[in-house]
């Protein structure tokens, strides 16, 4: 299992949360192995891996059953380890390739309607100081971008050309991708860089040249929770249900309002950076939804 782990990291280059989520579903896999009285690789079954999948959706005593989310991450494990040792020599045969993982309930992504958005933004920068020029900057680049807020609290200042209006956003996995960046976000983060970031970094040790984009009160770099905090203060003060704003919701907002608007979902899968096209077309499912209720109201024999 250690190798395959390490195979991973260094690899695949996955993200160190992806690795140490791996480790446990595969801890739990030679668990059950063992307690079936299975010793190694090579005397797996596929009703071996079948039945872990099954033990997983059912759960133990020291287990709650697992979603179908959580289940099919850890069948994708197991099967990247089976995979990986036939690979290596280590067993002949790959059984758990005809295993499928169970396939997750669609969820639609929470959008929220431009007028929102722009309700949000406004709220943001309600605050007097610095940071109400920081938070509304943070979120005119959320949304602006589709960035995360991981993403974006990761910026570094150099990170955005001005000259060129595109950021450098550091995805997962390490990816990176260019994303332009619209004229109210250049402008927000313009006055934010001149009339706030310097008042930041004073109270602390970034100095105002270089370092992160987005600093603290205490002129460190603002942290994802903070984040999180400034975008539901935010939601509050424009009179929006914190139950739908989320940290994805100007992710959700930014993808559903460019398919809206006649953007094709490979360029909207570019800018969100997806690996795969079929993640970013559940975005297409909201806008059918749409296109529907336009019909249903405006076409006249739609009702009957």
């Amino acid at each position: 299992m250690g190798g395959y782990l390490d195979h991973l990291a260094v690899e695949r280059g996955l993200a160190a949360n992806t690795i140490a989520s791996y480790r446990r579903d595969l801890r739990r896999y030679t668990q059950f192995l063992a307690a079936a009285g299975v010793r190694g690789l090579g005397e797996v079954a596929e009703s071996d891996v079948s039945g872990f999948l099954a033990a997983l959706r059912q759960g133990d005593d020291a287990h709650p059953p697992l979603s179908a989310t959580s289940a099919a991450r850890a069948v994708v494990a197991v099967r990247g380890l089976h995979r990986f040792a036939l690979l290596d020599g280590l067993v002949p045969g790959d059984v758990a390739a005809e295993v499928r993982p169970p396939a997750p309930a669609r969820r639609l992504p929470k959008a929220i309607p431009v007028e929102s958005v722009v309700a949000l933004i406004e709220a943001a920068g309600s605050l007097e100081g610095p940071r109400g020029l920081r938070d509304r900057a943070l979120l005119e680049v959320l949304y602006g971008t589709g960035a995360r807020i991981s993403e974006a609290v990761g910026l570094a200042v150099d990170d955005l050309d001005r000259g060129q209006a595109v950021v450098r956003l550091a995805g997962k996995g390490g990816k990176e991708r260019i994303v332009p960046v619209g004229s109210f976000a250049l402008r927000a983060v313009e006055d934010y860089l001149v009339r706030a970031r310097p008042a930041l970094a004073a109270a602390g040790r970034s100095g105002v040249r270089g370092g992160r984009l987005f600093l603290n009160a205490r002129g460190g770099p603002l942290s994802r929770q903070s984040a999180w905090a400034i975008l539901q203060a935010a939601a509050e003060r424009a009179g929006l249900s914190v139950q739908h704003v989320s940290p994805h919701t100007l992710r959700h907002s930014f993808a559903t309002h460019l398919l809206d608007g006649g953007a094709d979902v490979r360029v909207v899968q570019e800018l969100l950076g997806h690996a795969s096209v079929t993640t970013t077309q559940v975005y297409t499912l909201v806008t059918v939804d749409k296109l529907r209720e336009v019909y249903a109201s405006s076409h006249p024999r739609a009702l009957s």
